[in-house]
């Protein structure tokens, strides 16, 4: 079964996250097939740019809890976003969690309309947004991002484009991104890749100071006892045993 839908359309590659069963959630086979798809596209030199989308009322739930990505694979699979010569642009009409944050915050461009959501919901099954933090932490506002790491609440669109996570949003996600794609496909080329090099320069530097402590953490939070608590409650849909 293919989770990564792919259409193209006057330069401009999609790419759909197709798993809707599953909320998108980061499988081990999701991570695999996505990284496949962005290597196709940094090897054709048709592609101007690529969007990053959904199918299903979510965009990404995160990590599959059932089958979860090994760390270092998401870690690579987020720092080849940034690293892709090409722009690459987020277009979101659901919801976002956890994981999913990490994709949207590795692009380059993030609209969204206004029914998405988004949460850090990590600390509320025992762990920590520790890899994702790579890409969330040089762009997203520090104040606003201690708040929402710490206790997991839901922000709606208006929110998450004031704080950084969205460069945009509106009632049509597809009208919001109209003059966007359009100054992409205006643009030469070599001069997009430059560019985008020049902002993802300091996002690269995080990955490359802090990527190997961030997965080593996540890999001890994702084997604590804390996390087979949360992750079980959350499977069986009640409140882990520490709620107050």
């Amino acid at each position: 079964m293919t989770l990564i839908g792919r259409t193209r359309t006057r330069g401009v590659q999609t790419l759909s996250l197709d798993s809707p069963a599953t909320r998108n959630a980061l499988s081990a086979a999701l991570v695999g097939e996505l990284a496949d798809a962005l290597t196709d596209c940094a090897k054709d030199a048709d592609v101007r740019a690529v969007v990053l989308t959904h199918t299903g009322n979510t965009f990404c739930a995160g990590a599959d809890l059932r089958d979860p990505p090994d760390p270092d694979a998401l870690v690579a699979l987020l720092r080849q976003i940034v690293e892709l010569g090409r722009p690459v642009v987020a277009r979101v009409t659901g919801h976002v969690r956890a994981g999913g944050l990490g994709l949207l915050t590795a692009c380059d461009i993030a609209a969204a309309s206004r029914e998405a959501t988004f949460a850090f919901t990590e600390v509320r099954i025992g762990v920590a947004p520790a890899v994702i933090s790579l890409p969330v932490l040089p762009r997203v506002d520090p104040r606003a991002v201690a708040r929402y790491y710490l206790t997991g609440e839901r922000l709606d669109a208006p929110e998450a484009a004031r704080i950084g996570l969205l460069t945009a949003q509106g009632d049509d996600v597809d009208a919001v991104l109209e003059p966007v794609l359009d100054g992409l496909r205006r643009a030469a080329p070599q001069a997009l890749a430059e560019t985008k090099a020049l902002l993802t320069a300091k996002v690269l530097e995080t990955f490359d100071r802090d990527a190997a402590g961030l997965t080593a953490l996540s890999a001890r939070l994702f084997s604590s006892a804390d996390a087979r608590e949360g992750m079980t409650a959350f499977l069986e849909r009640r409140d882990p045993q520490w709620v107050v």
